[in-house]
C-alpha cells in the first residue's frame, strides 16, 4: 500500500514521503495514530505542503546551530576532579560530565552529541568536539582541574 508519511518514522521514511508499506501496518498502525494517510489524488498537495515545512525547518534548525556552535566556541568550561598520584583522576570525565558543565553554563545539549575519542583521565586542557548538527560542528574548550 502506498502511503504518504505526515511524521518521520524511524526506517521507513521522512514527513513528506510517499512510501510503500504492508497493507496491515498501514491501516493498523500508520493511519489510525494519524502518522500516515493513503497516497491518493489529494496526497501530493499536501506531499508538497509537508514538503516546503520540511525544508523551512530544516533551515531554522541549521541557523540555530550555527549560532549555537558560535557561543559553544566562545565558551571555556572547568570541570574539577579528584585526583590521586601523577596527576591521574580518580575515575574519568565522561560525556555525561561535559553536558552538565555546559549545562551550568547556560548551554543545552545531549550527551550523544558530545564526540570523545575515549575518556579524560588526566588533568589538562582538551577541545571536544560536539556534533549539533550533520553539517554543523563546535569545539569546545574544557579545563579538567584538581578539586
Amino acid at each position: 500500500m502506498q502511503i504518504l508519511l505526515l511524521k518521520d518514522i524511524e526506517k521507513v521514511g521522512r514527513e513528506g514521503d510517499i512510501v510503500t508499506v504492508t497493507d496491515g501496518y498501514a491501516r493498523n498502525y500508520l493511519i489510525p495514530r494519524k502518522k500516515a494517510i493513503i497516497a491518493g489524488k489529494g496526497a501530493v498537495d499536501i506531499q508538497k505542503n509537508l514538503q516546503r515545512r520540511r525544508v523551512v525547518r530544516a533551515e531554522v534548525e541549521f541557523s540555530e546551530c550555527k549560532e549555537l556552535a558560535e557561543r559553544i566556541a566562545n565558551l571555556s568550561c572547568t570541570i574539577s576532579a579528584k585526583v590521586g598520584e601523577e596527576e591521574k583522576l580518580f575515575g574519568s570525565v565522561t560525556t555525561a560530565d561535559v553536558a552538565e558543565a555546559l549545562r551550568k553554563e547556560g548551554v543545552e545539549i545531549d550527551k550523544k552529541k558530545i564526540i570523545l575519542d575515549s575518556p579524560i583521565k588526566s588533568l589538562g586542557i582538551y577541545s571536544v568536539n560536539i556534533r549539533l548538527h550533520p553539517e554543523v560542528k563546535a569545539t569546545l574548550k574544557l579545563w579538567v582541574v584538581k578539586e
